[in-house]
């Protein structure tokens, strides 16, 4: 009982000082001329055949946790891409990416995830959802810690990074990052290797936005039951883990694969 207490008490006091978005003082529109726009509690960005669309964070970030509902593009998505993500800038940034392929009307997303140290990525892992990501708002989470980095939708972690600077892997920890989000056009590669073309007779595609939170976070490591939920959606929906990609790799994968994979 006293440790119910405790968690109960750390919590309140994490909701007092999380810092509830409101959308004017946290972001900028960035770019777009127009289409992304900020009504009330709700962001949206547009993209058509002239242009896309995005904001970022007018705040950096080092570590803590950062939540944002998003309602993705619904219909015929082929060709668009979602991006939410934390960067850094420069040749030597550091990234956490979320990035949502769109698809043909009836066909799931596909949820690319990737992380860069010191300006180099190349850490894909890629997901199919649970759930349609257009019908309502759904929860994509970022916790990024010094130990560190999970992925989570809807509280449901579907990977994690950790820090494993002691075998020479680097781990961004340095830089402070902004949040971005873009809608765009990648018809050139995103939709079945680029097989699948934008309908662009569907014009204006939207995405939208609510309920941004940053709060502190005190996560080392994931508990049992959080472990659990990752295996689940190791299993049985993700589609692609450079990890275990051979053709990629033929002389053997990163050193981080021993650990984050």
């Amino acid at each position: 009982m006293a440790s119910y207490k405790l968690n109960t008490s750390l919590l309140l006091v994490l909701f007092v000082i999380a810092n509830a978005s409101n959308f004017n003082n946290d972001f900028d529109i960035t770019w777009g001329g127009g289409r992304g726009r900020i009504a009330g509690d709700i962001l949206t960005l547009s993209l058509d055949r002239i242009s896309g669309s995005g904001f970022q964070s007018k705040k950096e970030y080092h570590f803590g946790r950062i939540d944002m509902q998003l309602k993705l593009v619904p219909g015929n998505s082929a060709g668009t891409v979602t991006a939410y993500y934390l960067s850094s800038q420069g040749p030597t940034h550091d990234e956490i990416d979320f990035e949502f392929l769109g698809n043909e009307t009836g066909q799931p997303y596909t949820l690319h995830t990737n992380v860069y140290t010191q300006g180099k990525g190349e850490r894909e892992q890629q997901f199919r959802m649970w759930f349609d990501p257009t019908s309502r708002f759904h929860t994509y989470s970022i916790i990024w810690t010094r130990q560190t980095i999970v992925f989570l939708v809807d509280e449901t972690p579907i990977r994690e990074f950790r820090n494993m600077e002691r075998i020479g892997v680097p781990f961004p920890n340095r830089q402070p990052m902004r949040l971005y989000s873009s809608l765009w056009n990648a018809d050139q590669w995103a939709t079945r290797g680029g097989l699948v073309k934008t309908d662009w007779t569907k014009a204006p595609f939207t995405a939208s936005y609510r309920n941004f939170i940053v709060k502190p976070n005190l996560l080392t490591q994931l508990d049992s039951v959080r472990n659990r939920r990752l295996r689940w959606v190791k299993k049985n929906h993700m589609i692609y883990n450079y990890c275990t990609d051979t053709k990629r790799f033929p002389h053997g994968f990163p050193k981080e694969c021993s650990v984050n994979h």
